[in-house]
């Protein structure tokens, strides 16, 4: 393939594997970050260019300088919580910064853009599985733009022929098969590795908000999706631009949810420790079950998760984070 893959927030949790699967894949690939979140050692793969999508000139500049094919985009601000905090932050980021992105891009000819989009984009579900067709109705600044730059996509699209594909993530889990890569947030929010903290020493307990949910065991359903399973879904998204296919959205996840109890479980399967729980009040907006329908991306992109069963998700986080105990 002649051109280069740019990815924006390459540095990141699911940036830095999609690096490493497009390279395999026999991609060259360049990256942009400004490792406000990402690390640089997690760039083992590709070019890094220390960066923002702020700036126009710079921007300018990766695009005259290299043979740019498309863009990858994982350079979002994701927390719910502070996204209610400093919603400023996140409309100048995720919809103003990522707007500049896609006029450069207009500036130089490239017109082939996949986005890192959202459940949250669908607010509160009013049906056990999520579809593309549920109401998108987001409750917090973070779903609220990315919705934004949903909808901005789908202008760019029809006034300028910028094709684009969004795929929303439910509950992204799970590291790099071989190791190389993990998930690290600071601090970290997701379920998966604050349970195998708990498991390690790191944390000395989990906390599991409410009990009382209407589920088999009273806590919530989700839908954890491995992040190696996303990259494929973002691969073959990409091969369908390439192929001058048409712009769409696809929700990813497994279609099959399992509850923050079967994952404490399962945890303990698979790390042979114990994993002190501490129950405590639920949290306002967390509904009992949120759970992907991904039968659109399976029939349209020929998706199919490879590393489905939770055992394999946590089993690949604990590799991982019995490496990160290294060092502590």
């Amino acid at each position: 393939m002649n051109g280069a893959i740019l990815v924006v927030g390459g540095a990141g949790y699911i940036g830095s594997h999609m690096t490493k699967m497009l390279v395999q894949s026999g991609h060259s690939v360049i990256v942009l970050d400004n490792l406000c979140t990402g690390f640089r050692d997690a760039v083992r793969y590709g070019r890094l260019i220390e960066g923002d999508l702020a700036d126009s000139a710079l921007l300018d500049q990766i695009f005259t300088e290299n043979d740019i094919a498309a863009v990858l985009h994982f350079a979002a601000l994701s927390q719910v919580g502070e996204s209610m905090r400093e919603p400023a932050r996140y409309y100048r980021n995720n919809v103003a910064n990522t707007q500049n992105l896609l006029d450069a891009m207009l500036r130089h000819g490239v017109k082939r853009f996949i986005f890192s989009s959202t459940a949250a984009i669908f607010g509160e579900p009013k049906t056990p599985l999520i579809d593309e067709h549920h109401p998108q109705r987001p409750i917090n600044p973070y779903g609220h733009s990315k919705r934004m730059v949903e909808e901005v996509l789908a202008d760019y699209d029809k006034a300028y022929g910028l094709r684009y594909v969004c795929l929303r993530y439910f509950n992204a889990a799970g590291a790099d098969p071989e190791g190389e890569l993990g998930e690290r947030h600071d601090p970290e929010t997701h379920l998966i590795p604050l349970v195998l903290q708990a498991a390690s020493g790191r944390r000395d307990h989990i906390a599991v908000f409410g009990n009382d949910y209407p589920t088999p065991d009273g806590t919530c359903v989700r839908d954890y999706i491995h992040v190696w399973d996303l990259c494929s879904a973002h691969l073959l998204a990409l091969e369908h631009l390439l192929a001058d296919g048409r712009s769409d959205a696809f929700n990813l996840g497994n279609g099959a949810g399992f509850s923050v109890q079967e994952v404490i479980h399962t945890a303990r399967r698979v790390t042979g420790r114990k994993i002190p729980v501490q129950i405590q009040d639920r949290r306002p907006g967390d509904p009992a079950v949120l759970v992907a329908d991904s039968q659109k991306a399976r029939r349209g992109l020929g998706w199919e998760p490879r590393f489905a069963a939770l055992e394999q998700i946590i089993a690949h986080a604990w590799g991982w984070e019995q490496r990160q105990g290294k060092d502590w």
